[in-house]
This record gives C-alpha cells, structure tokens and sequence, in this order.
C-alpha cells in the first residue's frame, strides 16, 4: 500500500444531458475549471448501446484481455471514480458504475462509452495539495497512480 494525504477543494455539479458521453463530459468540465484531482459522484441513467468494460479474461495472464458488455436497453446508473491527471497533464477519470435495469445488474468501468439516458447527475470534488499522477505500469499496460 502507498498513500498521500490531500485536502478539499471546490466542488463541481454537472448535469449531464440526453445523449452526453459520461467520461467525456465530467474530463471537459474539469478540463475547463483547471481541476486536475478529484473524487467523483454519478448519478444518472445511462442509454442503450452504452459501453462497458466488464474485467479481464484471465487476471493472471501475461496478457490482459478486456471483457466489454453493451448494455442492451436503458439503465439505472451509479458509479464512483477518481480524476487524476496522466503524464501530460491531463485530468483522466476513472470511475466504475453499476447498472441496473428490472432484477439484473452489471458493474464496470465506464471508459468506452456510456452515454446518458435523459438525466445524468455528477458531483466532482476537488483535492488539492496532492501531486498524485497516473504513470503507465510496464508490466500491465495499465496508467496507475503514482503518489
């Protein structure tokens, strides 16, 4: 485990509209606020044809194959994610949401492509006096933080 300590910051509330891309969206706002770390809040239904990625393959194998699932209908949505910036600068979110239409529910990561169904409710939440930064991880491919 490592760990860094940061404060709170501003707040910012987004209402994402029919047909928005999550990632897209909550990355331009806090893009354009100059918010580069944050703790991140979804709320929201999300449309049809959204896009998910579900988990590896093997999570043990040399290389990481990604599951991704299409959501087949409208669901109801609600994730939880951090914003931190890449090696360039630029904030990157990564949050996961569960998503829940009738009895099932699937959970995963929202990076290739949700898109909002009529109502999307984001609250971002500023930490600052971190230096936290994603770094891509040789071994996995992956950008993780680097505290």
């Amino acid at each position: 485990m490592k760990y860094s300590t940061a404060s709170l910051g501003r707040a910012l509330i987004i209402r994402l509209e029919d047909g928005d891309v999550v990632h897209e969206c909550i990355e331009e706002a806090a893009r354009a606020e100059g918010v580069t770390r944050a703790a991140v809040l979804l709320l929201g239904g999300a449309d049809g044809g959204s896009r998910i990625v579900v988990g590896p393959e093997d999570g043990r194998a040399a290389d990481i194959v990604p599951m991704e699932r299409v959501l087949h209908d409208v669901h109801e949505m609600v994730g939880a994610g951090t914003l931190f910036p890449d090696e360039a600068g630029r904030p990157v979110l990564h949050l996961h949401a569960s998503f829940g239409r009738d009895t099932a529910v699937t959970t995963g990561c929202i990076r290739n492509g949700v898109r909002t169904w009529v109502v999307g409710e984001v609250v971002v939440i500023e930490l600052v006096g971190s230096t936290a930064t994603r770094r891509e991880d040789q071994s996995t491919g992956f950008e993780l933080l680097d505290l």
